[in-house]
């Protein structure tokens, strides 16, 4: 379970969060629902433990981000904006490389690194070196790295971003198992298809604030509009950033 508490953020002038509070549960998929720049990348960064927050705290599984940082990263499994992969490794050798950093090793390691490679149909590109790699194969790639070792929570920033159709769909269908496997999911996208597709449970997020969160039945009912979509723009008042 994922726990945010009145999180406070800024860089410089820009208040990036203001108070955002929300808890994502286990075997629902959350997702942050927002218009670019809403904060919802900043709220996963402090989930990460890549930032601290200037004030209100993040747990996971009961540990904090800010003082139990090491606890966090083991309890987590995260998919960041940057998908940084080292290049010179193959594709299989950057999953292994992630999955011993957890600890895990022999038989064990390689069973889950194999039992990814087919998950994600990567058997083409498992002994290749990821220099070169198209962006969704280097997705494959980050995402297999993010769950070598089977983590509870998974946090995955707009995991669907620069995939093709048959991809992102792919990419839904593997986080619908994580749900179903009794995972806490927290993803964040600022597309509407994407989002009512696929969550529980939805945070809207505009000017680093929690606007609502509810289920999708609960945002509509709220609203009183037939579509999510109208009931999205109802709360945050504005179609700015919002894709179709």
């Amino acid at each position: 379970m994922i726990q945010v508490t009145n999180l406070h953020k800024s860089f410089g002038e820009v208040r990036a969060l203001q108070g955002v509070s929300f808890a994502a549960h286990d075997g629902q998929i959350t997702g942050l629902l927002g218009p670019n720049g809403a904060g919802k990348t900043t709220t996963l960064r402090v989930l990460y433990t890549l930032l601290t927050p200037d004030d209100g705290a993040a747990s996971v599984d009961g540990f904090d981000a800010r003082h139990d940082a090491m606890e966090v990263q083991r309890h987590i499994g995260a998919l960041p904006d940057a998908r940084g992969l080292y290049t010179r490794l193959t594709a299989r050798e950057n999953i292994r490389y992630y999955g011993q950093l957890q600890g895990l090793k022999g038989a064990a390691l390689e069973d889950q690194i194999e039992g990814l490679i087919k998950l994600l149909d990567m058997d083409a590109i498992a002994d290749r070196r990821t220099d070169g790699f198209s962006t969704g194969e280097r997705l494959k790639v980050a995402i297999a790295r993010a769950l070598v070792h089977n983590p509870k929570n998974v946090l995955l920033d707009e995991p669907t971003n620069g995939l093709d159709v048959m991809g992102a769909r792919a990419m839904r269908d593997v986080i619908r198992r994580l749900r179903d496997a009794r995972h806490c999911v927290l993803f964040s996208s600022h597309i509407m298809q994407e989002v009512a597709a696929l969550c529980d449970r939805i945070v809207i997020i505009a000017h680093g604030r929690v606007m609502s969160d509810g289920t999708p039945d609960e945002l509509r009912q709220a609203t009183g509009k037939e579509s999510l979509e109208d009931a999205f723009v109802a709360i945050i008042g504005s179609e700015e950033g919002l894709e179709r």
